[in-house]
């Protein structure tokens, strides 16, 4: 194990079009690294097509790789849930299926621990309009997206995607 794989830690956190959410990770300080992927799912090595049929169980997903020392895996858990609605069961706005679902996928029994207990306490702050339908289940096999998928913001900011859904998500959390 290197000495940057010891200081750092790797979530994954899937909250509807992987190109929203890696736009908002990769603006925290303390994330090192990130990448667009799939995962929870059984088909292996997945293309993007095969994922937006619904049918191969993967979730789109970004996984993100942070400096614990910079930034905390609460306080990512804590923009996890302020750049979805993670009460709404397979489906981020117009995005529609199993593969846009709300999940954390852990990697250690700690990070289940906490992400519980975040979850349980963001059902509590009164903040979301229902209850909070994340699944919190164990990471899996990744696979990382294609290419074009990379830093779909910051390389195609004039697509009408990126105008009107990630640009309103960036401003809503004041990255903008």
């Amino acid at each position: 194990m290197s000495d940057f794989e010891k200081k750092t830690e790797t979530a994954t956190f899937g909250a509807g079009c992987f190109w929203c959410v890696e736009a908002i990770f990769k603006r925290l300080e303390g994330v090192v690294s990130f990448t667009s992927g799939y995962m929870g799912g059984d088909t292996e090595n997945p293309t993007y097509a095969e994922v937006c049929t619904g049918q191969t169980g993967h979730a789109e997903v970004v996984e993100v790789v942070f400096d614990p020392t910079k930034i905390s895996y609460e306080e990512l858990l804590d923009v996890f849930w302020q750049l979805h609605d993670p009460t709404t069961l397979n489906q981020q706005g117009a995005d529609r299926g199993s593969q846009y679902r709300s999940v954390i996928f852990y990697h250690s029994e700690a990070q289940r621990v906490v992400a519980e207990k975040s979850r349980d306490a963001e059902n509590l702050s009164g903040r979301q309009r229902s209850v909070i339908v994340t699944e919190i289940t164990a990471a899996t096999e990744y696979f990382v997206a294609e290419d074009y998928h990379q830093d779909y913001y910051d390389n195609n900011r004039g697509a009408p995607y990126c105008q009107i859904v990630i640009s309103t998500k960036l401003a809503k959390l004041g990255m903008d």
